[in-house]
């Protein structure tokens, strides 16, 4: 599978977490770990995008420093979000709390997966079936 089809696949999974019985840790802890690889998936596709449109710090291996050139190439990708789903995903391995696993799901339900849910239809708005490709 491509890094597209991938991010589409897991975006279809984390999108059904909102259906899921979030009183229960083991779904709280599957949607986190749902939302650290898509959260992966989401850097890499946009760090190929960027290494086919001949941008040159596409290179770079940092997420961070994909996600601010991403921004400056994608001007409808939400820099501070990204950024913030990043500290997130840097969080969340020291996340004993059940509040604040509670909470990190609340936020991966009402920000980050509409963000990626945005990035998916954006992407394919701009490339169409050439998306599919990468």
């Amino acid at each position: 599978m491509k890094k597209y089809e991938n991010y589409a696949a897991n975006l279809k999974v984390l999108s059904s977490a909102k259906n899921e019985d979030l009183s229960n840790e083991f779904i709280i802890s599957g949607i986190i770990d749902k939302f650290f690889i898509q959260f992966e998936l989401g850097w890499k596709l946009l760090k190929e995008l960027m290494k086919y449109e001949g941008n040159s710090q596409a290179a770079s291996g940092s997420p961070r420093a994909i996600i601010k050139e991403a921004y400056a190439s994608y001007s409808f990708l939400d820099e501070t979000l990204w950024l913030s789903m990043l500290e997130a995903r840097n969080d969340m391995t020291h996340i004993y709390n059940g509040n604040a696993a509670r909470d990190m799901v609340e936020t991966i339900l009402e920000e980050y997966i509409p963000a990626f849910e945005e990035l998916k239809r954006k992407l394919e708005e701009l490339y169409g079936e050439q998306i599919k490709k990468f």
